[in-house]
């Protein structure tokens, strides 16, 4: 009967003491505050610049002067410069058409021996009038026959003035018989061929200058601000306030770039795009490759110079206008900044920021203020 309940009553009591032994020996955890690790960032350590401001537009090129070519004279098509065709290319004054000349060498003969006759009959009539004003100063002849004499002489002098312009008239009749070139340039189109009868005024091509030419720039007008333009200057620009631009195209497998400026802004808005038109215009004489007419060109016009600009890349701008700066603990701080202007993958920020600033450039999706990073420089 007791080892019933001693031995039972013993391990339970050896268990315990066990148990209790254990517990008052075992090590005791104290919980240990983790050190965060720092992200690592990218930084540009800034410094405001002086920076030249472009606007970008393209266009196609335009001759700066194009005109028809018509005869001053009518008559029969006898002679055609082999220049006279699409594409052909010539020089100011050079032959291009004559027309038949013969009726008009024939007008400039008949006018030419009227002018010799009016000439001897003006002659004779002053011979006459001279005679009578020395008989008058004698006495020897009446007040009626002087004035004759002097009638005679005025119409005698009007008739020789009327055919000295005949004359004149006929001449340079003559001379229109030969068409030639108003300037240097290209044909664009002809319409006449040899044996043809032309009419006096109707036109028989269409020619075109190509020392200058000149490509229309279609420009936003929030993008005029950053051009040395009057605001309210409409037609040609002085020559000290006409921006440099700069036209590149890719032809023929080759990069070609010319020198132009802008010359005239155009008056009107388009009502369709609200873009103002601007001119450039490009000398062919001083470039070493002719700018071809309807070619198609990129434009970058040269801008106001702006001064202490900061430049950074556009991912750098966060909430429009917000930068993450890194101080001198390594922790972020958000910073107003005001951006001057979007410029293809930059930013230009105009206030805000000083020299030796260090803006994050990472793009950190939870920036905290006051969070501590790992900043690692990136040169601009």
């Amino acid at each position: 009967m007791m080892r019933t309940f001693i031995i039972p009553a013993v391990v339970v009591v050896v268990f315990t003491f066990g148990a209790v032994t254990l517990m008052a020996t075992a090590p005791v955890l104290e919980p240990a505050a983790q050190t965060p690790i720092p992200v690592t960032v990218r930084i540009r350590q800034v410094q405001p610049e002086s920076v030249q401001l472009k606007v970008h537009s393209q266009g196609t090129v335009m001759p700066s002067t194009e005109s028809q070519l018509i005869p001053e004279v009518s008559g029969r098509i006898v002679w055609m410069s082999p220049k006279l065709v699409a594409g052909g290319y010539f020089k100011t004054g050079e032959l291009l058409a004559r027309v038949d000349e013969l009726d008009y060498r024939n007008t400039r003969d008949r006018a030419q021996a009227a002018l010799g006759r009016a000439e001897a009959e003006q002659q004779h009539a002053a011979f006459e009038y001279k005679r009578m004003v020395s008989l008058a100063e004698r006495q020897l002849t009446s007040r009626s026959q002087l004035e004759t004499a002097l009638r005679g002489l005025r119409v005698a002098e009007a008739t020789l003035q009327d055919a000295r312009v005949s004359f004149e008239q006929a001449r340079q009749n003559l001379e229109r018989t030969e068409i030639r070139a108003p300037f240097t340039g290209l044909v664009r189109a002809e319409n006449v061929d040899i044996g043809q009868f032309i009419a006096r005024g109707t036109p028989i091509a269409t020619l075109y200058a190509s020392d200058l030419v000149e490509v229309r720039l279609p420009i936003a007008d929030r993008q005029l601000a950053f051009l040395n333009l009057p605001p309210t200057l409409r037609g040609e620009l002085p020559e000290n306030l006409q921006p440099a631009v700069e036209l590149t195209t890719e032809y023929a497998g080759q990069r070609l770039q010319w020198q132009g400026r802008i010359v005239r802004t155009e008056a009107e808005i388009d009502i369709s795009s609200r873009m103002v038109q601007l001119v450039a215009r490009v000398s062919n004489t001083e470039a070493s490759t002719p700018l071809s007419v309807g070619l198609y060109v990129e434009a970058a016009i040269e801008g106001l110079t702006a001064d202490n600009i900061v430049i950074l890349p556009r991912s750098a701008l966060r909430n429009d206008d917000q930068v993450l700066i890194v101080d001198k603990d390594d922790k972020l701080r958000f910073r107003d900044v005001q951006p001057l202007r979007l410029y293809q993958d930059n930013v230009l920020v105009k206030s805000g920021l000083s020299g030796g600033d260090r803006v994050c450039l990472s793009p950190i999706q939870t920036a905290i203020d006051g969070m501590t990073v790992n900043p690692v420089v990136e040169e601009a």
